[in-house]
Order: structure tokens, then sequence, then C-alpha cells
């Protein structure tokens, strides 16, 4: 790193001690006690008032649209309905290949997977009728009569391709949703 004229003469003034301080603290420790990360390199000539694009427009909000978790408008917590038992399971597309011969760029990890699968047990609902879902790309509401489920996924999924089935009898919802990620190394 070379250093320019500049930039010597402003080490060697942080670095000089003041000689018109009379305080004993500043003899003590030798003036460099009003030194600090502050002071290394050059002094920021820009005000700090300057309002920058990001400002939010209404000074009354407290959050900016992109702050606020996607789904978050369904969290109530005034509710009284309990949520129901899940489960998130992964799905992904093995062939022989992968399996015996191991030729694939598949592993047993979630980034592996094509599809999620969302098990909503919800006991005394009798039809699919009275369940209400709403499937966001970061969020899933699942609500009946008896429970109410506002569940952020864990992935981002295309919710328009999504697929519901209802179990009947065992009164489980089985919600399949297709996980969408950019292609990398293991997903393409």
């Amino acid at each position: 790193m070379a250093l320019n004229s500049v930039d010597i003469m402003a080490l060697a003034d942080m670095l000089k001690p003041e000689e018109d301080s009379d305080s004993d603290e500043d003899i003590q420790t030798g003036g460099y006690a009003k030194l600090g990360p502050g002071h290394i390199g050059p002094t920021n000539t820009q005000p700090h008032s300057e309002t920058s694009e990001k400002t939010v427009k209404n000074m009354k909000e407290i959050w900016d649209e992109a702050e606020v978790a996607e789904g978050s408008e369904f969290d109530s917590v005034y509710d009284p309905r309990p949520q129901p038992e899940y489960d998130i399971i992964y799905k992904q597309t093995v062939t022989p290949e992968d399996m015996f011969l191991q030729m694939g760029n598949k592993n047993p990890a979630t980034a592996s997977c094509e599809d999620m699968v969302v098990k909503v047990e919800l006991p005394g609902t009798s039809s699919m009728s009275d369940v209400q879902l709403d499937v966001k790309p970061k969020f899933l509401d699942c609500r009946t009569p008896a429970f109410k489920l506002g569940l952020h996924l864990p992935h981002p999924v295309d919710h328009k391709s999504g697929r519901a089935q209802w179990d009947k009898k065992t009164q489980t919802l089985v919600v399949t949703l297709r996980l969408s990620r950019d292609f990398d190394f293991i997903n393409f």
C-alpha cells in the first residue's frame, strides 16, 4: 500500500500530542486519549442531515413496506382459534441414476427437493368446503371454523401451481407446493 504525502501528514497530525492542553489527563496519556476510531482516514465532508432516497415518504409510518414480512397482515393476536398440528415434508424426484449409480447431483438436503408438502390436521372438519386456504410465495393461511394456521414458509414457493387434497378419513389437508429456487449447482 503506497502512502502519499497528504496521508503521511494526516497521520503525523493525528499522532502528535497537542501542546496547548494543560489538563492532567492529557499529560498522563500523552494527548492520545482524544483519539478514537473516527479519527482514522479522511474526514467526511458531507453533512449528516442529507436525506437519502430511501427515506420514508410518510413520517407517521413506522416501517417501510419492504421491511414488513410477507403474511404479517394475517397475524392476529385476538383470534381465539387454536393452531392445528402440521408437518412440512420435502419431496424430490429421484431417478435410477441417482439411487443406484449415484450419477446425479441429488443429495438428501432440502436444496435438492422440488416440492414442499404441508400436512395440516384439522379434526372436526367434515369437508373441504369448510376450509379456507390462501397461499402466498412465503406464507400459507389456512382457516376453518375451529382452527387457524398462519404459516411462514421456510422456502419461497410457486403459489399459483400448488395442489390441495382433503383426506376425509384422517381429516387432513395435504397441500403440495412447488419450490421456486434460483438455479445453482445443486438444483438445475
